[in-house]
């Protein structure tokens, strides 16, 4: 069992996560024993939901159709319609008053430009990792908050639109960050459903943000019995001390 398969578990076992984490990682060269990517996808987003089920190397021409998602991933040898289709989906934004010119230049960008992007199951991927992303309802979110908030020693922004600026965040930051997505993620991805919140947590503090998740999701679980016990307690007309609740715990 790797390193990667033992976080995986860890983490979709504490959190009791119903789509697998999925890694992401960023090179300049094809690393060796990964296969290409094959097929049309509409948005960069939609290899999040491809990568739950093989690990594969992608290029700025297999994200010919999202513009922002080649402007957020800074990925080189892109298409020469880019630009073009750049700033027809901004002047379309612009128009509707979704984004303005002057939060443009506060999206995230990567800050280095790569050629490949590689995405996969956290628990198969062969390759350092840049990021990982969770997909987590409101329970789990609360985990996973608690716990990077002890990690990176203060809370975690979140993120609205695009929803694949989340990725950039996170690695030029070094810092985990929560993505509420974008409209066109959830049109995207059958996943990011309106219960659910997309994570992204820098690779090279997995191992800490792990631990710190199984420690968080038992200790909730035992709170939640608590308050649940005392919920009950009152209502039953009584007026426990603390000292007396934490004793009806198992």
């Amino acid at each position: 069992m790797t390193t990667n398969t033992q976080h995986a578990e860890q983490i979709t076992s504490a959190l009791n996560l119903s789509l697998q984490p999925i890694a992401v990682a960023f090179a300049n060269e094809l690393p060796a024993g990964i296969s290409s990517f094959e097929g049309s996808v509409p948005a960069g987003c939609s290899f999040w939901q491809l990568a739950m089920k093989d690990v594969f190397a992608t290029v700025a021409s297999d994200h010919a159709l999202c513009s922002i998602g080649i402007h957020t991933h800074n990925l080189s040898d892109a298409p020469s319609s880019q630009m073009v289709e750049l700033q027809t989906t901004l002047q379309a934004m612009t128009g509707l008053d979704y984004v303005r010119e002057t939060e443009i230049p506060q999206i995230p960008v990567m800050s280095t430009q790569n050629k490949f992007t590689i995405y996969g199951p956290l628990s198969d991927f062969p390759i350092e990792i840049d990021a990982v992303l969770l997909f987590a309802d409101s329970q789990q979110g609360l985990c996973i908050t608690e716990a990077v908030a002890r990690v990176d020693g203060g809370m975690p922004p979140a993120l609205g639109r695009p929803a694949c600026a989340v990725i950039p965040q996170v690695i030029n930051n070094g810092t985990a960050a929560m993505s509420l997505g974008c409209c066109g993620a959830r049109a995207y991805i059958d996943a990011l459903d309106n219960q659910v919140a997309l994570w992204a947590l820098p690779g090279q503090k997995l191992a800490a943000y792990t631990a710190q998740i199984d420690t968080m999701s038992k200790a909730n679980g035992v709170l939640t019995q608590f308050h649940q016990n005392r919920k009950n307690d009152v209502g039953n007309g009584n007026r426990p001390a603390v000292s007396e609740t934490l004793a009806t715990l198992s």
